[in-house]
């Protein structure tokens, strides 16, 4: 890492700036699909097996085919990193949206709250552990998609360098972008639980001392 620094660094920022459009598509479109899914009978009886059916298609045999029809710059690598990671924000958000008690919910209609209000400041709130716990797990994802892009078809990012490496027997190099890639994976990860835990001060935390002081 060190005898190529810089070329670890400049191929690394290609990847984390694949990392992070693919991850940000993911949110952009994954929360409010999730919130249609659970507002909506239709969208659920009809998106969401949609929605199953093609995240059980394997990704790398997928990222070939986006990378035809897009071609093989940024917005392919971010679409099949998207393609990857958005997935558990869709899920979990439709889980958190759902499971607000529904006692809490009668009294708030009885007291003349409309059904956006309802998602507002019942809803919503309620769903954010297991929101984020979708953006934990969607973030590790990312890495994984953008990493299978340029395996697939690319110039330049880790993934493309550590085929390279691998075909000139270059090991060392091999296992410095694969300690970058785990490096960036935990940053991203722990930066999210980072905000997580300035977002979600007031729960308490496993020991029930809370999160919070």
């Amino acid at each position: 890492m060190i005898k190529n620094f810089s070329l670890i660094m400049y191929m690394s920022v290609v990847t984390l700036l694949e990392i992070l459009l693919g991850f940000g598509l993911a949110v952009v479109v994954g929360l409010p699909l999730g919130a249609l899914i659970v507002f909506s009978r239709v969208a659920r009886l009809t998106v969401y097996p949609i929605l199953v059916g093609l995240q059980t298609i394997p990704k790398p045999a997928l990222a070939p085919i986006i990378i035809v029809w897009i071609g093989t710059g940024l917005t392919s690598k971010a679409l099949i990193a998207f393609a990857i990671a958005f997935f558990p924000i869709v899920v979990d958000t439709v889980i958190g949206l759902k499971s607000a008690q529904i006692e809490t919910i009668y009294l708030a209609r009885s007291m003349g709250a409309n059904i956006f209000q309802i998602y507002r400041y019942i809803r919503f709130p309620n769903a954010l552990p297991a929101i984020f716990g979708g953006l934990k797990v969607a973030s590790t994802l990312a890495v994984v998609g953008a990493i299978v892009g340029e395996f697939v078809s690319a110039d330049k990012g880790l993934g493309y360098l550590v085929l390279v490496a691998n075909g000139d027997l270059d090991t060392k190099l091999v296992f410095a972008c694969v300690l970058m890639l785990t490096l960036m994976g935990l940053v991203f990860y722990y930066a999210i639980e980072g905000l997580e835990a300035l977002v979600l001060h007031w729960r308490v935390s496993d020991d029930g001392t809370g999160s919070g002081h």
